[in-house]
């Protein structure tokens, strides 16, 4: 069959053929759109996500700075399990000078064993309050790509959902038409078994 003919047919739901319905073509369009959007729209969405991610890490490296703080009262060992992210930390009071001057306290995870009178650094926020440290220029940028790609992948989840939600209506509005169609046809064809 070297000689054979090609039955595979490029874009063959635009041509024109008299088989042709008008499910074929509004599937075709969907399809389209559906990548286009997927393509188009998820790139997009993942940048816009990112960006905005990463303004927000570096306005929060903007607002934030370390602060030298006094611990209040003695930090008691760290009982918490084993090869816990804060396993070797414990909530303690503390006291800092804000940027206005004021003396504040507050309460922060510290190292464990820390006795009172020794000093840690925490972060503050623009209104002197303690806040968590913000992201370095590479943990926000790596975070600001997953979060990009999140963006991305949940945009083209959904729109990918929706085209496969209307191809699966386009099917059964073909599955209804074609059981019509066989009930005007299969009554001429004479014997009927079963």
């Amino acid at each position: 069959m070297r000689g054979g003919r090609r039955t595979k047919q490029w874009w063959w739901r635009w041509r024109s053929n008299p088989l042709r319905r008008r499910e074929d073509v509004l599937e075709a369009w969907l399809v389209l759109a559906v990548w286009a959007l997927v393509a188009v729209g998820g790139t997009l969405a993942g940048v816009v996500a990112a960006r905005a991610a990463d303004e927000t890490f570096a306005r929060q490296r903007a607002d934030r700075e370390p602060v030298r703080a006094v611990v209040l009262a003695d930090v008691p060992r760290a009982t918490g399990a084993r090869g816990s992210v804060y396993a070797d930390r414990a909530l303690a009071k503390v006291r800092w000078t804000a940027a206005d001057g004021s003396l504040r306290t507050g309460s922060t995870l510290v190292e464990a064993g820390r006795e009172a009178g020794s000093a840690v650094t925490v972060w503050t926020n623009r209104q002197g309050d303690v806040t968590t440290r913000p992201p370095g220029p590479s943990d926000a940028a790596v975070e600001a790509g997953l979060l990009g790609a999140g963006a991305a992948l949940a945009l083209s989840g959904l729109v990918i959902g929706a085209g496969v939600t209307v191809r699966w209506r386009l099917d059964r509005r073909r599955i209804a038409g074609w059981g019509t169609e066989w009930a005007m046809v299969g009554p001429q064809w004479g014997h009927k078994t079963g």
